[in-house]
């Protein structure tokens, strides 16, 4: 692990709890010592001395306990343990196929090890190399051929143990690019194999990742000498001692044997599978459809399912204890660190009129983003303010977000939250924020709960991976419910819940920008991880490869909502329109403002709204949201104001533009740099106020106080909301 590590830190078994649940938490100090944790109420996570500060609220709850190291083992494999039908003294051949994508060293594609006996072959920008052990002697062999990106290659090793000859060859495929090398071992019977590894060696503590696609490996009894054809094996089939097909149980972690053994395995911390293969022909673009196609597995050497430490502590959520935001403050000799959760309700009650739904899916997405943005300038505001010290910049070795690229370049498209996320604590900044404070996600949601608090309006918090299990009835006992700041990451259950909810009475308040926007995919098995596809269309870290729109997890198409034909705008009004630099402007009334039916909205609330803030100094920042009854926006939706001209970095997302001057709408692309604040009604006695923009939250802010045009503005929504029908 590179990078210096937190004094200490940690991670809990889950994100939410209600009264009479256990929190098991995960601790790890960087040097073994006593260790303390501490129960706080989080009211404000943003430390800008010019906002509210941090407020963290101490809380019943004081555990000390001897911390120890606990250590992360990055990088996927996979591995099976058994042994092959092979006699001591008889030729054998290992083969797989590799596809690299960047010039990374070499590292393992596949050992097999058994005693002090085995082989290990690798595979590198360079070249292949390859090494048999056996009585104690190592004999290596390169071929010094590099291998080109995108290609893929038959790697294979032969050695006959009754004559010492070995031959390492690689074959690419569709172009003439082949290589062999030839070396001599000790003539001696070879142990009995105990377990294959792919991508990584050493089964026990697997090391040296491969980062790269590999597919097809197979073991034969009989010596190789050329393998024209990458896609046949030059042996008779009743050769196959074992053969081992990625493409079998794409959506969970086995590994099929189709050899007469049937040794099967399991792959380790999360690779990506429902990848094209090298047979993938083009004709079928999900994995479901051509299974044969896929069966490559993309391993990485900084994929990361489960940290898998021990327990260090636990905590049963006490009765009386409130809904709301809490952290496990960690203290040691060295440092301090923190452990988010939230607290849900009793489920049986009681229950506040207004709920918060905590966007943990999109904090989950962004976790751990390194935006390389962490310079000097960064480090001397962190340090004025006595903000979060901890940056995935400097601290890469807790794997990062789905915003970030693997070592080969290809997107990190699975996020686990059991590892420490660094950008989920309070006090984080993201940015260096000239107007403002620079929060995002979590930290940034937290200016919504403290202006509840400071506006002593009760509520609960609910968060996205509650939604996703429990449906509907998670939002049924509220009579208002409201986003955060970027509630951008759903799965389908949770957009049906939100629908129905609306549908049937619920109040929605879409307190955001880009909201609603990316489809995931949830495991069941493995509840703590989430995945996305950045298919076709959309602002985007990284594209998905031609072939990859869809999920290992589900087997549903990835990418935006909008490609689904889920648009934003059919559940909330308004969908993503403009991005630009963390900076904002503001909002001004448009007439229908003044309409009696909509003027309780603007009760105190001037012309002009939000032109400060504590998010890029505006309300209307960031990205922005508009209203299209093309995409869903519902009949009798009305545009109650709209954003000023924004600041010049602004562009409009790609999914809206036919090209640089021609959009989807007909508009001009300058004119759909705009946000909208918005009211609708739906069936059932539902509403929906919308705002449009990642900004506003921070808004709620004037400069002194939770008061102010924005504060008005959304107290009257939420007291109207959240009043018996």
């Amino acid at each position: 692990m590179t990078g210096m590590l937190p004094p200490v830190t940690g991670y809990l078994d889950r994100l939410s709890r209600r009264p009479g649940e256990r929190i098991t938490a995960y601790v790890s100090l960087r040097d073994p010592g006593a260790c303390r944790a501490r129960l706080v109420r989080v009211v404000s996570a943003d430390p800008n001395p010019a906002g509210p500060g941090l407020d963290l609220r101490p809380v019943p709850f004081d555990h000390g306990f001897e911390g120890v190291h606990q250590p992360v083992r990055l990088g996927s494999s996979g591995v099976v343990r058994g042994t092959p039908a092979l006699a001591a003294a008889q030729a054998r051949s290992w083969a797989v196929l590799v596809q690299v994508l960047a010039e990374l060293p070499a590292a393992t594609v596949l050992a097999a090890e058994g005693g002090a006996d085995g082989i290990v072959l690798r595979a590198g920008a360079a070249g292949v190399e390859a090494e048999i052990s056996l009585g104690g002697a190592v004999t290596r062999l390169r071929t010094e051929r590099p291998l080109r990106p995108m290609v893929w290659y038959r790697l294979w090793l032969a050695h006959d143990p009754a004559t010492g000859r070995a031959v390492l060859g690689q074959q690419a495929l569709g172009i003439a690019d082949g290589a062999t090398a030839s070396a001599t071992t000790p003539v001696a019977d070879v142990a009995p194999v105990s377990a294959i590894t792919f991508a990584a060696r050493d089964a026990a503590e697997p090391g040296d990742h491969f980062t790269g696609k590999l597919e097809d490996p197979l073991v034969a009894a009989g010596f190789v000498e050329s393998w024209p054809d990458p896609l046949t094996v030059p042996l008779p089939a009743e050769t196959l001692a074992a053969r081992w097909d990625f493409s079998d149980d794409i959506m969970g972690d086995g590994i099929a044997d189709r050899g007469p053994g049937g040794l099967r395995g399991r792959v380790l911390n999360a690779p990506t599978r429902g990848v094209v293969g090298a047979a993938w022909s083009g004709r079928e673009t999900c994995w479901r459809h051509a299974p044969a196609e896929y069966g490559a597995i993309h391993f990485h050497a900084d994929d990361l399912d489960d940290c898998g430490w021990a327990p260090s502590f636990t905590f049963d959520v006490p009765a009386e204890l409130r809904s709301g935001a809490y952290a496990f403050h960690l203290t040691c000799a060295e440092g301090e660190d923190w452990l988010p959760f939230y607290v849900l309700p009793a489920r049986n009650g009681p229950h506040a009129a207004v709920a918060v739904l905590a966007s943990t899916f999109t904090y989950q997405a962004y976790a751990n983003h390194a935006r390389g943005n962490a310079d000097a300038a960064y480090k001397e505001r962190v340090a004025a303010w006595g903000a979060y010290p901890h940056n995935p910049d400097d601290v890469p070795g807790f794997s990062h977000s789905t915003y970030n690229r693997h070592p080969d370049g290809s997107g990190i498209s699975l996020s686990s939250r059991l590892r420490p996320i660094l950008t989920m604590r309070p006090g984080f900044l993201t940015f260096n924020d000239a107007k403002g404070s620079g929060l995002r996600h979590y930290p940034a949601d937290s200016h919504l709960l403290a202006w509840l608090e400071a506006r002593g309006i009760a509520f609960d918090i609910i968060t996205d991976e509650d939604l996703d299990d429990e449906g509907k009835g998670a939002l049924s006992p509220y009579r208002v419910v409201l986003t955060g700041s970027h509630p951008e990451y759903h799965t389908e259950r949770m957009l049906d819940a939100l629908m129905a909810y609306r549908d049937h009475g619920g109040r929605l308040c879409y307190l955001g920008g880009n909201g609603f926007y990316w489809r995931i995919a949830r495991d069941p098995a493995r509840p703590h991880l989430i995945e996305i596809r950045r298919a076709e269309g959309g602002i985007r870290a990284w594209a998905a490869e031609a072939g990859e729109y869809y999920h290992q997890v589900d087997g549903a198409l990835g990418g935006l909502w909008r490609r689904n034909r889920r648009p934003p705008q059919a559940l909330v009004g308004l969908g993503f329109s403009a991005q630009g630099l963390f900076e904002g402007t503001y909002y001004r009334r448009l007439p229908a403002s003044e309409d009696p039916r909509y003027a309780w909205i603007f009760d105190g609330v001037p012309e002009v709204i939000g032109d400060y803030g504590l998010s890029g100094g505006g309300a209307a920042g960031f990205e922005l949201d508009r209203a299209d009854p093309r995409l869903g926006t519902p009949p009798g939706t009305v545009i109650l104001a709209r954003s000023a001209v924004p600041p010049a970095s602004f562009v409009t997302v790609p999914e809206e533009l036919l090209s640089h001057i021609a959009t989807v709408t007909g508009e001009s692309p300058e004119a759909l740099k705009r946000a909208e604040i918005i009211y609708f009604e739906a069936p059932g006695g539902g509403a929906v106020f919308a705002v449009g923009s990642i900004t506003f939250c921070g808004s709620l802010w004037d400069g002194a106080a939770f008061d102010g045009p924005v504060s008005r503005m959304l107290e009257n929504v939420v007291r109207r909301f959240s009043a018996a029908p």
